[in-house]
């Protein structure tokens, strides 16, 4: 009975917490439960009168905050930013020595609040990025030209240092509709669990995971809640990344170190990893210059944008139709909207995001704009999909012929998540057996996301005019110079069923 109750006190110490973990840090999880066992079983089994259980004191208590909040990590999965491990292995730089190196982390580290140290394995990643990552850089920073200055805006909100702008690079390389095979998705690559716990909509039309403006303002939030816990920034990124229950696990296996140089070793091999990649991200950016990585001069402004609250639902092609803003641009400003489609739901407020040269063109002529889509909706033969919510969680019964793979590609999780949620070893189900799952994707929303046929008609012949395209012309603005000429008849008469936007100079053919 004796030896039965140490056991239970040391699985319970040792593994306290540990579904506390974010979901992709599970590949580490036999790894550490055998070193975890071979150090203090052993000293159990040689004598357990002696056995003195260590406990500390800084992760107890983060343990307590964690279980607080309730809270799963946003986690990425590995993106192409971060390299693969046959990448690190790179030749010297001829314009970057190891002590001029040395000389400007001593210079970011006394300007930042982080615990910016030189390390060979640091050098390796910074190099590595300097010569495998050059084109992708000059990309990103393209990119970062519109997402920086709002980041800033939010973390001088939550007095958050700055540099961590650094840290959406890391987990999505800027680009707001990366998706993670684990479903984590945005900038910030938010899973779905932590995206609802933080006000983040998710339904059939919107991912607001994807929404930089409200995907940023949770991310700081939550990067707040992780600074309360550890008072340290290095720790905060590292929980961030493998969630706080790996953290303290790591802290336990340290001695009770809370410095994250001193726990890396104990962290999820993508963890260790994760902090150093910030690390180098910020060098590359501050010391962009010098290294000659610059952004395209025309890349867009943050501050060369505006929004304006919507009043009935319009489609991406309706605004590119009637103000002939370009489809991929109202892609890239708008990513939250999963088909294309800004829905008008009551008491929610969604926002369109353009150009502000297009603003005033908007506002200007906003019931114009909308009589026009009453119309188009009224000639649509096939109907937009229905707005369905995304529930917290849903309990699926199986029935025969369901697997794995076909129910998680039904509520669009992965196989490996819907086994973790229900603490499945294999892949057998049983019918009738139910299984919890928090689905990201309504089952029934087509995954066309085309909500009108596009299938050109017969080409009329004949007498026709001829219209030259100007600067500012939209389908909308020239179908109202004639009369009884419609948007669609341009596009019919002249075969542009994909032409983005319109370009001036272009011709086309207007019939009486």
């Amino acid at each position: 009975m004796k030896n039965i109750i140490y056991i239970a006190f040391l699985l319970f110490f040792g593994f306290g917490f540990s579904q506390t973990k974010s979901e992709t840090s599970e590949p580490d999880k036999t790894e550490n439960t055998k070193e975890f066992l071979s150090d203090s079983a052993l000293l159990f089994f040689k004598n357990p009168d002696s056995l003195v259980l260590q406990i500390h004191s800084d992760a107890i208590l983060i343990d307590s905050l964690w279980m607080n909040e309730l809270v799963k990590s946003p986690l990425y999965d590995t993106e192409q930013y971060v390299l693969e491990d046959d990448e690190i292995l790179v030749t010297d730089l001829e314009d970057l020595s190891t002590d001029l190196l040395k000389e400007r982390l001593k210079y970011l580290n006394s300007k930042t609040p982080f615990k910016i140290e030189y390390n060979p394995q640091l050098e390796q990643v910074i190099r590595a990025y300097l010569q495998k990552r050059k084109s992708s850089l000059s990309t990103i920073m393209e990119r970062a030209r519109y997402f920086f200055p709002m980041f800033e805006e939010h973390l001088a909100k939550y007095n958050i240092p700055l540099e961590l702008k650094y840290l959406a690079v890391v987990e999505s390389a800027l680009n707001p509709n990366a998706r993670s095979h684990m479903g984590a998705t945005g900038l910030w690559q938010f899973m779905y669990q932590t995206g609802k716990l933080y006000n983040l909509e998710v339904s059939s039309y919107i991912d607001e995971r994807s929404d930089p403006y409200r995907a940023t303002e949770a991310a700081c939030m939550y990067l707040e809640n992780l600074y309360q816990m550890y008072g340290d920034w290095s720790m905060a990124l590292a929980a961030y990344n493998s969630g706080p229950g790996n953290v303290s696990k790591a802290i336990r296996r340290s001695g009770g170190s809370t410095n994250y140089w001193n726990i890396r070793r104990y962290l999820p091999r993508e963890t260790a990893t994760y902090v150093p990649a910030f690390y180098a991200t910020l060098y590359i950016f501050e010391f962009a210059n010098e290294h000659n990585l610059k952004a395209k001069e025309n890349a867009m402004s943050y501050y060369a944008t505006d929004t304006v609250q919507i009043k009935r639902q319009l489609s991406f092609a309706e605004i590119n139709e009637t103000l002939n803003v370009d489809l991929d641009l109202l892609k890239f400003l708008n990513p939250q909207y999963k088909l294309d489609i800004i829905p008008y739901i009551k008491d929610k407020n969604y926002s369109l995001t353009l150009p502000l040269k297009d603003i005033g063109n908007f506002v200007s002529n906003e019931q114009l704009i909308y009589a026009y889509a009453d119309a188009e909706d009224a000639k649509r033969e096939k109907p937009v999909p229905e707005y369905i919510e995304m529930s917290d969680r849903i309990t699926y019964r199986v029935k025969n012929g369901d697997y794995l793979g076909k129910i998680a590609n039904k509520y669009g999780v992965g196989v490996s998540t819907l086994k973790r949620w229900n603490n499945l070893k294999g892949t057998n189900l049983r019918i009738g057996q139910r299984l919890t799952i928090y689905p990201r994707k309504a089952n029934v929303v087509a995954s066309s996301k085309s909500v009108e046929t596009n299938a050109p008609k017969e080409k009329r012949t004949g007498e026709h005019n001829t219209y030259i395209v100007k600067s500012g012309d939209s389908l909308w603005s020239i179908a109202k110079k004639y009369s009884n000429v419609s948007v669609q008849n341009i596009k019919e008469w002249n075969n542009i069923w994909r032409v983005k936007s319109l370009k001036p100079g272009i011709k086309l053919k207007i019939f009486n």
